[in-house]
């Protein structure tokens, strides 16, 4: 019996954790209580990638959202956190192209069908891989209704949407400029184009009038290939070099084609020469130079980066090929001028990691001016949503102010296939919830939505949207927390929120806790090609879920990045096998205890009135942390709280009473330890629940499962500001006594003369009151505790609030063995300061050295100056 009460003598989290959660599980611990009485509380969870395994972003994530989903439920709310996962359009396919082309296939050989039916197979493998690795983590959501972006559920909501914003003006199809990644053969939206600092070129070329005068004019470009696609050359109308020049035409090299030369305010007349190629095809800018005067559009490009046939003798080659080929010609043909080096800024596709190309497309898209400004006005208003830090509302808010129009179409089979149709014959395009009742003679838009679309509907898709009767929509729509990384702001919450504000009417959740990223330990970003990155399985796996959890929960301030280190791990574990430790002994001495023996009434210690009256102050201070979700500092007061006051002070002093003979008071120390203990355990339930749920099992309480006990409140009629007061002097006293013993190389076991010069009469009723534990923690053999006491000639002293201590040297050291150890120690700073000036005294090491370094060997100076003088002036006062 008493075994299967007590702790294991050793935590190991393997064992701690092994079985717990599926328990919980089958237990139905994580599905809402749907008591009607309770409020509310959901969260949905930012779905993860089905391409891989979770990294330690994820990691964080989902901790972060556990702490609050677990914090919630164990105040009494009616918690959903809801699951699900991201088909990841883009990213999904590549994986499972790039595992077809293990056996030389590519998705044409398959068809469209047959590879959907592979990349489902893909997603149900790595769906698995995920949900074991959430059990693994611990995290608290209810499976009974995780979701997918492509259930049907939420592809009917994807219609529904897509509809509705056509048939309202806000989606439409047009030729314009988009991001074309070559690889994936698909448009990207601006913010799934990564800039990178590439060394490159301004190539400057000539372009000859066609009235053979011989005059040319000069024009610079980083992208010469684009050339082929030109279809003008323009200049500032008010720039007086080259009005002249205003209706002629140039011969573009090359192609051998007269091109009109036009006047745009486009044009820069500072920058470069003044002139600049105009390719509608190719350049953003130039499309809608092109649109204003008319200009044909010449795509010279196909979907793979390769030059089609517009590019004449250049058909084939690769867009970088046909650079260096084009360049060599110009070079010629006498018309490359000259070439410059440079480093520029170029967009990579997020996925594939190639160059982005600008290109001539017809594409779907999104109007965002309305949404955008219905999105910035609700932040106006009562429903507005909070971001935490706040500093991240106006990240939203600029972003929204210049949003671009939303390229929604990607050339890609795995996804929402964009429903809309057109007629075989003629042509005719219809867009609607359903495929055309004569469907034979309509053929299908070949593209999917961009994987966003659906993304953005998450919040109220998975409660049962379109369907508003849905119970699910009304009881936790709008949701209330949204938890996610800093880096997809704009990604994801943006239109998260404005799609939610155009068909729900309301904002999609009331508060966002922005996190940064988790960094490597010297600070850069983890990722594949550095080989710095973390899996947190492993880490689990060595140090257990509850230590990791700890470690980044206690690292997280709101907005800002983390640091993964395997030292702060250590620390983790180490504080949960410090609270093994102490819950082992409150066991240990409680063995017969059952929840009716718990009684707080009655006569208490000192220490009994301290302990709960930091337990309260603690509780306080964690639960307002938690509603700020400043976590890390809620940490840290849990940490001092349970190391400093819990285990080294109260279970110390408990000893006290524990092995006494008063029966009475041991019924109430080991009431105090089991409360203490008990509440530690539920505060600290949503950060580390495995560890937390073993001990809690043991102890004498009342529940199921600590999951669903209630979180601590403060117990007002429990707190002593007296007691804690009183507490801290006798504290001060023995850190005093403590301190001097160290520095005079005395042992609590040699027993001292300790004198406590009181000013304050009630810090000397309480000192006397309370000098058993004077005597237990200072091992005095003789204690006064007096005003009148006069400061003896050679002793140590300490002062403290409310009184002097003193430790005559007399009764601690031979004065003659101290001198001459501190002889020794004299010689050795001595030593240390001199290497120390001899190394500043070097002109050449102080110029050339790094700032940081010379700094760090002056304060090395002025440490080793203090204590050889501190050494010197004890040697002096010994030898008086």
């Amino acid at each position: 019996m008493l075994e299967e009460k007590n702790l294991a003598p050793k935590y190991a989290p393997q064992e701690v954790e092994k079985g717990r959660y599926a328990k919980w599980v089958e237990d139905k611990r994580f599905v809402p209580s749907e008591d009607p009485k309770a409020e509310p509380y959901s969260i949905v969870i930012p779905p993860p990638n089905v391409t891989g395994k979770l990294h330690l972003g994820h990691a964080w994530d989902t901790t972060l959202q556990d702490i609050i989903i677990r914090h919630k439920r164990m105040q009494g709310y009616d918690t959903l956190w809801l699951p699900g996962m991201d088909h990841a359009g883009i990213a999904t396919q590549t994986k499972v192209e790039e595992k077809l082309a293990e056996d030389g296939l590519t998705r044409y050989d398959l068809g469209r069908e047959k590879f959907v039916e592979k990349t489902w197979e893909w997603k149900e493998e790595y769906a698995g891989h995920i949900r074991d690795q959430w059990a693994k983590i611990g995290i608290s959501v209810d499976y009974s209704r995780e979701r997918f972006t492509l259930d049907e559920g939420l592809s009917e909501a994807v219609r529904k949407v897509f509809v509705t914003l056509y048939e309202k003006g806000l989606i439409y199809r047009g030729e314009y400029i988009i991001n074309w990644d070559p690889k994936a053969k698909t448009a990207l939206s601006d913010i799934e184009v990564i800039h990178k600092d590439v060394e490159g070129a301004f190539y400057h070329m000539s372009y000859l009038l066609a009235d053979g005068s011989g005059e040319s004019v000069e024009i610079a470009t980083t992208r010469p290939e684009t050339m082929l696609g030109d279809t003008a050359v323009a200049v500032h109308p008010e720039d007086e070099r080259y009005q002249h020049l205003i209706g002629q035409k140039v011969i573009l090299p090359l192609i051998n084609k007269e091109i009109p030369v036009i006047a745009d305010e486009y044009v820069d007349p500072e920058f470069g020469t003044g002139v600049v190629k105009i390719t509608p095809a190719h350049d953003p800018n130039d499309f809608e130079v092109g649109n204003r005067h008319d200009l044909p559009r010449v795509n010279v490009m196909n979907e793979d980066g390769s030059i089609n046939a517009l590019g004449v003798k250049y058909e084939g080659m690769d867009r970088f090929a046909a650079r260096k080929a084009v360049i060599k010609d110009l070079e010629a043909e006498g018309r490359l001028v000259k070439i410059e080096k440079m480093v520029h800024s170029v967009g990579h596709s997020e996925r594939s990691g190639v160059v982005v190309e600008p290109r001539l497309s017809t594409q779907w898209f999104v109007k965002m001016a309305p949404l955008a400004k219905e999105a910035l006005a609700n932040q106006e208003t009562a429903d507005r949503v909070e971001f935490y830090p706040p500093r991240f509302n106006q990240t939203f808010a600029t972003w929204m102010e210049n949003v671009h129009d939303w390229v929604i179409s990607r050339q890609l089979w795995w996804g929402h296939q964009i429903p809309a149709w057109y007629h075989k014959q003629t042509g005719e395009l219809y867009v609607g919830e359903k495929a055309p009742a004569d469907s034979e003679n309509w053929v299908q838009d070949e593209d999917v939505l961009d994987t966003w679309f659906s993304s953005a509907l998450w919040p109220f898709s998975t409660m049962g949207w379109p369907d508003e009767e849905s119970a699910d929509y009304q009881r936790y729509f709008p949701n209330s927390t949204l938890v996610t990384g800093y880096d997809i702001i704009f990604f994801w919450v943006s239109r998260m929120m404005f799609q939610s504000l155009e068909f729900t009417g309301k904002a999609p959740f009331k508060h966002v806790l922005m996190h940064g990223l988790i960094r490597a330990e010297d600070g850069r970003k983890m990722s594949k090609s550095l080989g710095n990155g973390i899996d947190p399985m492993e880490v689990i796996d060595k140090y257990g879920a509850d230590a990791l959890r700890w470690f980044m929960s206690n690292g997280s301030t709101p907005g800002q990045d983390m640091r993964f280190s395997y030292d702060k791990m250590d620390a983790s574990w180490n504080f949960i096998n410090k609270i093994w430790n102490a819950s082992r002994f409150v066991l240990m001495n409680t063995e017969d205890f059952t929840y009716e023996d718990i009684q707080l009434e009655g006569h208490q210690t000192v220490a009994d009135r301290w302990i709960l009256t930091r337990l309260n102050e603690t509780i306080d201070r964690v639960n307002k942390l938690f509603e700020k979700f400043e976590f890390g500092e809620a940490g840290r007061h849990l940490y001092n709280f349970i190391w400093d006051d819990f285990c080294d002070w109260y279970i110390e002093m408990s000893k006290e009473v524990l092995y006494g003979e008063d029966e009475e008071q041991k019924q109430m120390t080991r009431s105090v330890l089991v409360y203490a203990l008990d509440n530690i355990l539920r505060l600290l339930h949503p950060i580390m629940p495995f560890v937390t749920e073993a001990i809690w099992e043991k102890l004498p309480h009342q529940g199921e499962s600590i999951v669903i006990a209630s979180y601590p409140t403060v117990v007002s009629e429990l707190s002593d500001e007296k007691a804690a007061l009183g507490m801290e002097v006798l504290k001060d006293v023995i850190r005093s006594v403590r301190n001097i013993r160290a520095e005079v190389n005395t042992p609590l076991s040699k027993a001292i003369t300790l004198l406590i010069k009181t000013s304050d009469d009630e810090v000397r009723e309480f000192l006397k009151t309370n000098q058993n534990y004077v005597q237990r923690f200072c091992n005095p053999d003789e204690l006064v505790i007096s005003p009148d006491i006069e400061a003896p000639e050679l002793a140590m002293s300490a002062v403290i609030t409310g009184a002097e201590i003193y430790l005559p040297l007399a009764d601690l050291i031979n004065i003659d063995e101290e001198i001459s150890r501190l002889e020794k120690e004299l010689a050795k700073w001595t030593k240390e300061v001199k290497m120390v000036q001899g190394k500043l005294a070097n002109e050449r090491f102080v110029a050339s050295a790094p700032e940081a370094v010379v700094a760090g060997e002056r304060e090395k100076e002025k440490n080793y100056l203090e204590k050889q003088a501190a050494v010197k002036e004890r040697i002096a006062t010994l030898r008086k």
